[in-house]
């Protein structure tokens, strides 16, 4: 896998958990589901930095984004 990819899909993930967090809080449930997509999410990212040569920095982010963005989405 792409590590750009692996790192996109790891943050989208990651930020598409934090209203499944909320949401389990505020009802006074167990976020299980979300802890899952966290741990996903994480390991995607951690993935991608591990593989992706120099690593990231966190200003490299949004081009990457738009790399991604523009070699997997016609």
């Amino acid at each position: 896998m792409d590590p750009d990819l692996s790192l996109v899909l790891g943050v989208v993930i990651g930020a598409l958990s934090v209203p499944s967090i909320l949401s389990a809080v505020t009802d006074g449930r167990a976020p299980r589901a979300s802890a899952i997509m966290i741990l996903i999410g994480g390991g995607l990212i951690l993935y991608g930095i591990q593989n992706h040569p120099g690593g990231y920095q966190l200003s490299d982010l949004p081009g990457v984004v738009v790399g991604v963005i523009g070699k997997y989405l016609p």
